[in-house]
């Protein structure tokens, strides 16, 4: 703040950065194309229906098993995490009741910016998986928790993952009440006695519930457009993904989304104020974290894939503990990563992580226009085929070295990447420096 009071609001650059968010920030971003991949290459339809529709050899199997019990939504978990801390790096001059006017004018217009940015993906690039428009509006809720303390913010943060619980609560009671009638209707069948209605209807509710394990008509014609689509010109397959994008939002994934996001942001706030996203605690309270975390989230999932590989309705735990599982693996991996930077061998290992986070929003936009725009577009490459679990996991990991070497080298010569650059200027309402030069 200058002496005429005047607020000097700056971009966060070179050693005042904090490492381990970067490092964070990298493999997040990096790792979610991972996640990606399979939907930019379909078939979407049939593998939203049934997973196994894209491959299920024993490498697809343990590669999918792999994903859902270790990574599956929480390279979200991280970025929403790093969402609130970030709120608490820029908001450290509001932190007052009467704090400065110039930070709440800030944060809002780098959300509003960044929405843009998600509607520039969604509609130009093409990715109706967009996060950054979902983070956007997730964001703009956000800036009057930033006086609340853990305590509160904890309870707040986990109200998402509750509510999920509790409705899939009923659905897990309802579901062991069926298989309870379905198997007395059996008992019946077996001791040749006639079924009651009671049993007719349970018969007739497991059938159903049986047959949407088949791929039905209207998934087969779905994918028949889906494949038509992707087979097709520029204007079909771009017709077919912003479709895609609006069915999304019209089934209320976009407010699922920002629910989610929102929470778990509020849990990156916390985490921020307890000093744990940041590193501030000792080795012992992270080697105690992770085990806790882990060992509750990777349980719950792993239980989880089991239930869901035996492709039968049975009531299953996961519908309950899902989202609790997903913040806890989350948890796991920033305790992991701060417990691993302190060590030599796994901190020089970690490091080149470093630049991707730096450059995470350009790395983000470029992922799409690999996967979307020139491996799997009728007007590029036009890639087509069943490619299966672990091939798409394969291309995903070599693709991500690639661009972890490529932010490597940029951030030698440049301060930030070119999409961090546009935003930052936007927000600023300034042009930032690009070139790299002495810190």
């Amino acid at each position: 703040m200058t002496t005429t009071g005047e607020v000097l609001l700056n971009p966060v650059r070179g050693k005042a950065r904090i490492e381990v968010l970067d490092i964070l920030r990298g493999i997040a971003i990096l790792g979610i194309f991972t996640m990606n991949l399979p939907f930019m290459a379909g078939p979407s339809e049939l593998m939203l229906r049934d997973f196994r529709q894209i491959g299920w050899e024993p490498a697809d199997r343990t590669a999918w098993s792999i994903i859902q019990i270790f990574w599956e939504g929480t390279q979200r978990g991280l970025l929403e995490f790093l969402f609130g801390a970030a709120l608490m790096m820029l908001a450290a001059k509001a932190m007052k009741p009467d704090g400065p006017v110039a930070v709440a004018d800030l944060y809002i217009r780098r959300a509003l910016w960044l929405l843009l940015f998600g509607l520039v993906d969604v509609f130009i690039l093409l990715w109706p998986g967009d996060i950054l428009h979902v983070y956007a509006l997730a964001a703009l809720f956000l800036f009057p928790f930033r006086h609340l303390r853990p305590r509160v913010l904890i309870p707040l943060g986990l109200i998402f993952a509750t509510a999920i619980a509790v409705f899939a609560g009923f659905q897990y009671a309802e579901r062991v009440s069926l298989v309870a009638s379905v198997q007395t209707a059996q008992q019946h069948q077996a001791q040749g006695k006639p079924l009651d209605k009671a049993d007719k209807k349970a018969m007739e509710e497991w059938q159903k519930k049986l047959d949407r394990f088949k791929i039905d008509k209207e998934t087969r014609e779905k994918a028949e457009a889906e494949s038509k689509a992707r087979s097709g010109d520029y204007v079909g397959y771009a017709t077919y993904l912003w479709g895609a994008w609006l069915t999304f939002a019209g089934k209320g994934a976009i407010y699922m989304g920002v629910a989610e996001a929102f929470c778990a942001m509020l849990i990156g706030i916390a985490l921020w104020k307890m000093g744990i996203i940041q590193g501030q605690r000792s080795t012992r309270f992270y080697l105690i974290m992770a085990l806790v975390t882990y060992g509750f989230g990777l349980g719950a999932r792993a239980l989880g894939v089991t239930e869901m590989l035996a492709f039968q309705p049975i009531p299953k735990t996961i519908w309950i503990t899902n989202e609790y599982a997903r913040i806890a693996v989350s948890l796991g991996h920033v305790a992991l990563v701060n417990l691993l930077v302190r060590f030599r061998v796994s901190h020089a290992i970690l490091k080149p992580f470093v630049a991707a986070g730096q450059v995470a929003f350009s790395l983000y936009f470029l992922e799409q226009i690999i996967g979307i725009n020139l491996l799997f577009s009728p007007a590029a490459l036009g890639l087509k085929g069943v490619f299966g679990w672990a091939t798409l996991w394969g291309w995903a990991t070599g693709i991500a070295l690639l661009l972890l070497l490529l932010a490597n080298i940029w951030t030698r010569y440049f301060i930030s990447g070119p999409m961090e650059w546009a935003w930052r200027s936007l927000a600023y309402w300034r042009r930032q420096p690009f070139r790299r030069g002495p810190e």
